[in-house]
């Protein structure tokens, strides 16, 4: 594959890694106690439910497809670059928390109509938010690694 191939490659990985992440990470801040339905009016939250709801298998199938390409391009100069190595399995340790636990976290809170003074539900939805906190530093340092390119060891 060539190299000159890669930019585009990057550009359309990190597109997809966003846009993977991004409803795990916004939507315990949606989640209000008067939108917290399915039906919400706002149009962001409605696409961020789409998203998160339609749209993860097809990018992340995309986003693994894209990974690999770049890791093909790179060759054994992947190797090389520990500071890839460590972005590579915080990225999978992002993955796995919004997968196996933001996810169906936020499924039992969207789509329940909670009162304003429900303090289990504020609970939970407070406790999906820290959660979206950790994820969001996650990626903030998978963003230092990519723009620093220290050397690890």
């Amino acid at each position: 594959m060539p190299t000159s191939l890669f930019p585009i490659l990057l550009t359309t990985h990190i597109v997809l890694a966003a846009s993977l992440f991004l409803p795990s990470i916004l939507l315990p801040f949606a989640l209000r106690v008067r939108r917290a339905t399915l039906d919400s009016e706002h149009p962001g939250v409605r696409a961020l439910l789409w998203m998160q709801a339609n749209g993860t298998v097809v990018i992340g199938a995309g986003l693994a497809l894209t990974g690999i390409a770049m890791v093909l391009v790179l060759g054994p100069q992947f190797f090389s670059q520990p500071w890839l190595l460590v972005a590579l399995t915080i990225y999978v340790a992002n993955l796995v928390i919004a997968f196996f636990v933001q996810r169906p976290n936020l499924r039992r809170l969207v789509g329940v109509t909670a009162a304003w003074d429900d303090e289990v539900w504020r609970a939970r939805a407070r406790r999906q938010r820290y959660v979206s906190y950790a994820m969001a530093g996650l990626v903030g340092t998978i963003a230092f690694l990519m723009s620093t390119k220290p050397s690890l060891w």
